[in-house]
């Protein structure tokens, strides 16, 4: 019903503008680099061809690699553990006001001449937070109760998630802020949407790495079934 109501919403506001909103003709265009989008690939091609661009790119996209596990599986491995999913949702409430602030913050850091320093001070602490989670899943079955889970559990939680929080805004920023600076103004949009769509790749595949590997590298035990396997989940059915 959420998804239902928001799409519905997201389609008729979009709908209206195309057919509502008129284009003020009078106004002489100004120059533009690229005619097409044939112009524009051609460009997007020449710009990833240059020695630093390429660079950066085989470089942002392998940076999170480290991190993919930490930030897709945790919230699964939990969920398995035991912890509701409503209860990890209300969690997500109190970020919402430090997501908002944190960007302001950390910005008044990144606005100078090296903003990537603040991502390289930022990665070993989102590193160490993947011990950190590692050892909340390990932790979880030993503090659950018939009763659910004690409130110090749900704050230790909500503090690693925050905490996770300001390393991962740092980078983000850090790393939207670098991109900003070095974009051509001629082909700013072209060249920072190349750059973001590279960067959002490359936290994206690893996650989908992660939980690809989730079962294979999963140690199962089946109850009742000596000398049984249970690697596959064709195993652990039989």
């Amino acid at each position: 019903d959420f998804l239902f109501f928001w799409g519905a919403v997201f389609l008729i506001t979009t709908t209206l503008v195309a057919l509502l909103k008129k284009e003020n003709k009078e106004l002489t265009p100004t120059k533009e680099e690229t005619k097409g989008i044939t112009d524009t690939y051609r460009l997007l091609f020449s710009i990833i061809k240059m020695p630093a661009v390429l660079t950066f790119c085989l470089l942002i996209l392998t940076a999170k690699v480290g991190f993919s596990a930490a930030d897709a599986v945790t919230g699964l491995k939990l969920v398995e553990e035991g912890v509701p999913k409503e209860h990890l949702a209300l969690l997500a409430v109190p970020m919402v006001p430090l997501q908002i602030i944190l960007p302001l913050i950390i910005s008044k850091y990144t606005a100078g001449p090296q903003p990537l320093n603040t991502f390289y001070k930022a990665m070993p602490f989102r590193l160490l937070f993947g011990l950190e989670f590692a050892f909340l899943v390990w932790w979880t079955p030993t503090v659950r109760h018939e009763g659910g889970f004690p409130v110090y559990y749900y704050i230790v939680v909500l503090l690693s998630y925050a905490l996770h929080q300001i390393t991962l805004y740092s980078m983000y920023v850090a790393i939207m802020a670098f991109n900003a600076k070095v974009s051509d103004p001629l082909i700013g949009g072209t060249y920072m949407t190349l750059l973001n769509t590279v960067s959002n790749l490359g936290g994206n595949w690893p996650s989908t790495v992660a939980l690809w590997l989730v079962d294979p590298l999963t140690v199962k035990e089946c109850a009742g079934a000596q000398h049984h396997a249970c690697g596959t989940t064709a195993a652990a059915e039989v």
